[in-house]
């Protein structure tokens, strides 16, 4: 799984041969995972409090050009 940042208790990355719509994971450091779709920010499913990654979906708001760009390359 390509990382694409990383945070102090998460990190934000991209699987290689994904379904639609075009989505990012943020992965907690216990194991926890989110699916986040990239035009909405919307959850897709999660075992995260929104709370807890607010930093993570802010990066990901400034970012979605990146996310974007980067699900096309690994999901062509």
């Amino acid at each position: 799984m390509p990382v694409i940042f990383r945070f102090f208790n998460c990190a934000i990355f991209i699987n290689p041969r994904e379904h639609n719509p075009p989505h990012f994971h943020i992965r907690m450091n216990d194991g926890r995972e989110v699916l986040v779709e990239i035009a909405t920010l919307e959850f897709l499913s999660s075992s995260v409090a929104r709370r807890e990654i607010l930093e993570a979906l802010a990066w990901a708001g400034n970012n979605r050009a990146l996310l974007a760009e980067k699900f096309k390359e690994y999901n062509p």
